[in-house]
């Protein structure tokens, strides 16, 4: 008779989580609803997840001012498939003899796709002996990458490579 009340306890206190846990699944699952159809409560609106068209163009935008890019001088080494949009590898290089005359001031990369586009601006002077950055990205998913290069003489350079991904890294 003591082990049976022993076996009884146990299963008493086993089926009463199993009967608490399924009550919390149902309230999660019927409260949301509840409080959206009625009116007076607010409802948060959720954002979007995904940026605008132009937010990208803004960036570049943004950077450039009124000066028109330049193609050439800029060597960008990013895989054309990433598998893991959390980090992906980049580097990139700009042709430059680094010299007081003529040197890298800031070399800027956008994504075309990101939330956020402005992925990284990397500021240079003569002494920084060579124009060049490397590192990891995170994508959210297929999209363009755009480097731009700024001159010490006002010109701007561009070049731009598109990384497929197949696993988003930016909540894609």
């Amino acid at each position: 008779m003591a082990s049976r009340m022993k076996l009884d306890r146990k299963a008493l206190a086993r089926r009463e989580v199993l009967l608490g846990a399924g009550g919390v699944v149902l309230l999660s699952t019927f409260l949301p609803r509840a409080f959206a159809e009625d009116k007076s409560v607010p409802v948060a609106t959720p954002l979007p997840m995904s940026t605008p068209p132009a937010a990208w163009q803004d960036a570049i935008k943004a950077i450039l001012g009124e000066a028109t890019p330049l193609p050439g001088k800029i060597a960008m080494d990013v895989p054309e498939i990433a598998e893991n949009g959390n980090t992906v590898p980049f580097n990139i290089s700009v042709e430059s003899p680094m010299s007081e005359a003529e040197y890298v001031k800031a070399l800027h990369i956008v994504s075309t796709g990101n939330p956020l586009p402005q992925i990284g601006a990397f500021e240079f002077s003569p002494q920084s002996g060579k124009a060049q950055v490397s590192s990891r990205m995170r994508l959210g998913k297929t999209q363009e990458i755009v480097a731009l290069a700024q001159m010490s003489d006002g010109k701007f350079y561009m070049t731009k490579r598109t990384v497929k991904v197949t696993i988003g890294g930016c909540g894609g």
